[in-house]
């Protein structure tokens, strides 16, 4: 089923306030471009008391969203059962290069066999073969991938809780010869 983000254009707006003058808003395109390319983002999500928690992993662009996996006893996966906002970021650690993405949007769980194939076989295809996973009783069975996702529980180990965030709100910082900052807005 497509996404969102995947059947429309979003709203695009350049902030001229955080822009160099004569900046134009990056396009859409190439932010998607970005986000399929990119190898690490950074997962925030809250913690049941409110606190923050951040961490790095693999995300794979697929029908306009953005998809990742976890143990449902990870930390991550313990704040997503109690709240799914998330943020997703993604750039350079340099300073006059890039272009730095944050996505906001709710982390919905897919359990749907078919899409967790596709998933599977756009992760290996874009982390390589030592990223194979299985789909079994909802999930992906990280047992056969290196430094996949685990759990605690002996029934449900290596098995490995997939998520689908389709942005609410995109932000995008371009830095170079000209900075800007984008906002790209999906309707509801």
């Amino acid at each position: 089923m497509p996404t969102r983000a995947q059947t429309q254009e979003p709203q695009t707006d350049l902030d001229a306030r955080y822009s160099s003058p004569g900046a134009t808003a990056t396009p859409w395109a190439e932010a998607v471009s970005h986000l399929e390319k990119a190898e690490i983002f950074w997962l925030s999500t809250v913690r049941p008391d409110g606190r923050p928690h951040v961490t790095p992993l693999m995300s794979v662009w697929l029908n306009g969203a953005l998809h990742f996996a976890t143990g449902a006893r990870e930390r991550k996966g313990l704040n997503l059962a109690a709240n799914p906002h998330v943020v997703l970021t993604t750039g350079s650690n340099a300073y006059g290069v890039g272009l730095d993405l944050v996505v906001e949007g709710d982390a919905v769980r897919i359990t749907d066999e078919k899409r967790l194939a596709e998933l599977a076989a756009a992760w290996e295809a874009k982390y390589g073969p030592e990223w194979h996973f299985e789909v079994r009783g909802g999930a992906f069975d990280s047992a056969t991938a290196a430094a996949a996702p685990s759990t605690e529980e002996a029934g449900d180990a290596g098995l490995a809780l997939v998520f689908e965030v389709a942005p609410h709100t995109v932000f995008g910082f371009g830095r170079g010869r000209t900075f800007s900052q984008t906002c790209y807005r999906f309707t509801r």
